[in-house]
């Protein structure tokens, strides 16, 4: 089964609450931990990554926290897994240009790096922007509920 980690869950919720909060000029981990019930600890590390990935920036002082670095239109979900979870692949034989014993006569391999790269093409046409204005849990307004149907 593919899944996202939690790491990644918790980091496109974070980001998902940010776009949420526009008026508010920084956010700490414990508030974005405390509006879903997050690990504030774990929730504090992934924010520190994505911003060292350039997804957010920090904020330091009495009223410090994070904020976007960017609009939230213009993040996607793959950028946010991608910076989280690095590269993602649905089986190992798609991984660079390394090939295993079987490769001469594998029937698979192309058909499951069209699977990724679709996989891939989805998440990247999601924004966050999409996240945060969802109309149903799990479903961008916009209409990527159809995205979720992959065609090889």
């Amino acid at each position: 089964m593919l899944k996202l980690t939690k790491k990644a869950d918790y980091g496109l919720i974070a980001l998902k609450y940010l776009a949420e909060h526009p008026e508010t000029p920084a956010l700490s981990a414990k508030d974005i931990a405390d509006a879903y019930g997050i690990p504030a600890q774990l929730l504090a590390k992934i924010l520190q990554l994505m911003t060292k990935k350039g997804l957010l920036r920090s904020h330091a002082g009495m009223n410090g926290g994070y904020a976007l670095a960017r609009e939230a239109r213009e993040i996607s979900a793959y950028e946010v897994i991608l910076a989280i979870d690095g590269p993602f692949f649905i089986t190992s034989c798609t991984k660079g240009a390394k090939s295993c014993e079987l490769t001469p006569s594998c029937t698979i391999k192309e058909p499951l790096a069209r699977v990724n790269d679709t996989i891939a093409g989805v998440l990247k046409s999601i924004s966050i922007q999409d996240l945060a204005e969802h109309e149903q849990p799990g479903m961008p307004a916009n209409g990527a509920a159809g995205l979720v149907s992959l065609r090889l």
